[in-house]
């Protein structure tokens, strides 16, 4: 009775130490905060648990987003031995050796194993390829939880074989609902604390949808809070070293700082657009917004001046989405600086512009007959297709025809400029007039 007795007060003790995060763990799928599209009553993953049916999965989404959460969930209500293995410091020797414990425990009394391996894209192709008899055979049940597009970092047998499912980000309401609970229950703060509102929101802004880093900080913030009820945003501040920028993501903040931003951008001062995507970066800005307004920007500002500027924005938004913050600040950064410092022309968006006034305004007219389709039966007796001119059959691939309706022939929407590349399509582009005009 007594080593039961000093057993449990060991257990507490350990408990007492553990992260705030960790002790705030849900135990259920109904405390897991957001992925309501995977928890939803009906949905695979949930339906897998109330089934307690052999599964494979991957959990792919951002840091904090309840990877290893779920994973634990899973084990605890389908009453599967956990085994967690990290794929930083685990080797295929580690692998093998879960799975014939797993086998061997199966053989002996029908005991299940699940086996959740975090960061599983650092494994090598050697490593994964060791999972594929377990996942085959169902040994184990398997979760592997990858921060990155497992469509490049997982092999593909291990990948065909596993359900995928993708977690987002948690909203600001939903880290709002991490905190509170937190402060109430008694696995956390058990009510010693209030989070002022301006804490708060700085709290939230800091996490950027990382409901781990959520409680970090509230626990740090704790500390320095010590025996005050009241945690403030001075006291966060000195917890995390970081100071509370003043921006509102839903209010005139947002858009002052975006439309200075496009500005600097449209102005070539990268050092200003930098510090306008620092700013809204620090301030927990959804970075995909912020790389959809340099990808219009790329094609709204620069245009056919620099042609490589939209594939450079869209790389950096491709890098937002494949990596996430921290280091997609860097590609961000590129694609600011990149388009800051390009020559500028608004002609493409003039010309989208002016070409969508007219056919707002009326001026649109029936296609050419020689433009039309002549390929279905009756066609031809209707004139579709009579006398086209195919442009490869003339130098240089351009014919002499006229391509617009009649309502707008003449009409030119596209005036390039004479800024960077733009002045070699515009010496190109008189050159093609001249031969559609039969010049």
């Amino acid at each position: 009775m007594s080593e039961t007795l000093f057993d449990e007060a060991g257990a507490e003790a350990q408990r007492g130490q553990e992260p705030l995060a960790v002790r705030m763990r849900p135990r259920t799928l109904d405390e897991v905060a957001g992925q309501q599209h995977l928890l939803s009553e009906g949905s695979p993953l949930r339906r897998l648990v109330e089934d307690d049916a052999p599964m494979s999965l991957f959990l792919w989404g951002p840091p904090g987003t309840g990877k290893t959460t779920l994973a634990s969930v899973v084990s605890r209500a389908t009453n599967r031995r956990f085994v967690e293995l990290s794929a930083v410091s685990a080797g295929v020797k580690d692998v093998r050796a879960v799975i014939d414990d797993a086998r061997r425990r199966m053989g002996m009394n029908g005991a299940r194993t699940l086996l959740f391996v975090d960061e599983v894209h650092r494994f090598s192709k050697t490593q994964q390829d060791a999972l594929l008899p377990a996942v085959e055979n169902r040994w184990v049940s398997f979760i592997g939880a990858t921060t990155e597009n497992p469509f490049f970092s997982v092999v593909s047998p291990l990948l065909s074989r596993s359900l995928l499912l993708t977690l987002e980000t948690l909203e600001d309401d939903g880290i709002r609902s991490v905190l509170a609970e937190a402060l109430t229950d008694e696995r956390g703060l058990k009510g010693r604390y209030t989070l002022g509102e301006d804490a708060e929101g700085h709290v939230v802004r800091l996490a950027g949808g990382d409901a781990r880093r959520a409680l970090t900080y509230l626990e740090a913030a704790t500390l320095v809070a010590g025996s005050r009820a009241e945690i403030t945003v001075d006291d966060v501040e000195r917890a995390v070293d970081r100071h509370a920028v003043r921006y509102d993501r839903s209010g005139d903040q947002h858009y002052d700082v975006i439309s200075a931003f496009i500005k600097s951008m449209r102005g070539s001062d990268p050092d200003a657009a930098l510090h306008y995507l620092a700013r809204m970066i620090e301030a927990g800005e959804d970075p995909r917004f912020v790389a959809r307004r340099i990808v219009v920007h790329a094609s709204e500002d620069v245009g056919m001046a620099d042609p490589s500027a939209l594939q450079v924005a869209v790389a950096a938004a491709q890098a937002v989405e494949l990596i996430g913050l921290p280091e997609a600040r860097i590609n961000l950064a590129q694609a600011v600086i990149h388009i800051a410092l390009a020559p500028k022309s608004n002609a493409v968006i003039s010309a989208i512009d002016a070409a969508a006034g007219d056919v707002r305004a009326g001026r649109a007219g029936p296609v050419p007959a020689h433009l039309r389709d002549g390929h279905y039966k009756g066609a031809a007796d209707l004139g579709h297709g009579e006398g086209y001119r195919y442009a490869h059959d003339y130098p240089g691939g351009v014919a002499p025809q006229q391509h617009a309706p009649d309502a707008i022939a003449g009409r030119e929407y596209y005036q390039p400029t004479t800024h960077g590349a733009e002045r070699r399509y515009s010496e190109v582009l008189e050159r093609i007039k001249g031969v559609l005009r039969g010049g």
